[in-house]
């Protein structure tokens, strides 16, 4: 506690405030309060060796469910040997500069064109990160007067982009179309009071849960209002649709999604996104992202590398079938053995269980060190109290045995949880032979 002692008219004033340090010390946050007794093993945990489905955690050959790497394109050798090759020919540091100044190539505009015919839009801009542009888009197309309608369960990257927004927003419980009707006509309302639009932002698969934006019942309501729709499918791009060129190709509305944006961080097993829609609004975007407009322009060998990786997904479907028998094997599996997967209609398999915190960590070190399976545990306050949730992320790297192994070492689990050996008083039971 600082103070700083004023003097004024005769009189005397103390005022007092607090060191920034000190008060983060005293609160470092939901998940910050755990980090002394997670770092490095619960949380920012290192797995190394070869991208693969089975990798090193502490030393040791784990099965590894947690990796967003769908297609297994971060491994595969000529996509290896592409971004090898384009960072040798190129290095890492070009082009230099921000696009709009000195940092435009035509491998750029080449990779835009190919983005925006494999999603069937008449243009697309690229993003130097998915998390940092979803931010810049929002804040680009909405002014104080427009009014964003969004799902309650949108990823941090939305919710962070519509703080920056100065008008109302309105949010509608998850995937529920009677609410969101109801929310359009508010907000129909008030823009017709302040002369604004309506903007509505929803996800193709949402990533926890692996369930699917309704986008079908979303745009059904575009014949009774009017606004625009924004669909975030950084889970759906090389996965979803007969060709895997999205969730709204899925659904078979692609017409009626205005902007459709996604990340090369999942099935691209890469970095950066982009974003597609009508030419005047891309070009828009263009000039106005300040995400954009004022950071150097991605390096070369990504997006060198992210050509080979569309390529891919396009002329060989053999991965995106893989991933899919290895899907759903593992989702019928955990189903017949009574896990709870939610409503998932997506390669995303979340595994819910009851529990809290104990619950969580406890299994997770059975699962690690007495079965060798590495996958991502979510609890409380990321979802509701009581429940604890695996989130196995399956692969095209991944085979019939990992499938069979992981159901059987879960039905494992399970015996124990139902039990109560996860319970906090048997924790010291705990320990690895």
């Amino acid at each position: 506690m600082w103070a700083v002692i004023y003097i004024f008219a005769g009189r005397t004033k103390k005022l007092f405030n607090v060191d920034i340090f000190e008060k983060i010390a005293k609160r470092p946050g939901k998940l910050g309060q755990y980090m002394d007794k997670a770092h490095g093993y619960y949380m920012f945990p290192k797995l190394e060796g070869e991208l693969s489905s089975r990798m090193i955690f502490m030393g040791k050959e784990r099965l590894v469910w947690s990796l967003n790497n769908y297609l297994g394109l971060g491994n595969l050798p000529e996509v290896r040997a592409a971004d090898a090759q384009a960072a040798k020919d190129w290095g890492l540091a070009y082009p230099m500069g921000a696009r709009m100044m000195s940092g435009q190539t035509s491998y750029h505009e080449k990779l835009e064109q190919e983005l925006a015919g494999f999603v069937g839009r008449e243009s697309a801009y690229l993003l130097n990160y998915g998390y940092q542009g979803m931010v810049s888009i929002i804040d680009s197309l909405v002014d104080r007067n427009d009014v964003i309608v969004y799902d309650s369960e949108a990823h941090a990257c939305i919710l962070d982009g519509m703080r920056l927004h100065f008008g109302k927003r309105f949010v509608y419980p998850h995937n529920d179309m009677e609410n969101l009707d109801k929310e359009l006509e508010r907000a129909t309302k008030l823009t017709a009071k302040t002369g604004g639009g309506i903007l509505v932002i929803t996800e193709g698969v949402y990533g926890m849960s692996g369930d699917l934006g309704n986008l079908k019942g979303i745009v059904a309501l575009k014949g009774k209002y009017n606004f625009r729709l924004l669909v975030d499918d950084a889970h759906g791009l090389g996965t979803m649709g007969r060709d895997g060129s999205g969730t709204d190709m899925h659904y078979g509305v692609r017409d009626q999604v205005d902007l459709y944006f996604s990340t090369f961080a999942k099935s691209m097993a890469g970095i950066g996104a982009f974003i597609a829609g009508p030419k005047e609004i891309i070009r828009f975007l263009m000039y106005n992202m300040r995400s954009q407009v004022y950071a150097k322009s991605l390096p070369m060998p990504m997006v060198i590398g992210a050509l080979k990786r569309l390529e891919i997904i396009r002329t060989q479907p053999e991965h995106r079938e893989k991933l899919w028998r290895i899907v759903n094997a593992l989702q019928k599996g955990l189903k017949e053995h009574g896990f709870n997967l939610g409503k998932t209609e997506s390669p995303v398999t979340p595994v819910i269980l009851p529990g809290g915190v104990p619950e969580a960590t406890q299994i997770t070190h059975d699962l690690r060190e007495n079965f060798d399976i590495f996958c991502s545990i979510v609890s409380y306050p990321v979802v509701p109290k009581g429940v604890i949730l695996l989130r196995l992320i399956p692969t095209a790297m991944h085979t019939m045995e990992d499938v069979n192994y992981t159901i059987e070492s879960f039905a494992e689990i399970k015996k124990k949880l139902d039990a109560g050996s996860y319970s906090s008083g048997m924790i010291e039971k705990m320990v690895v032979e």
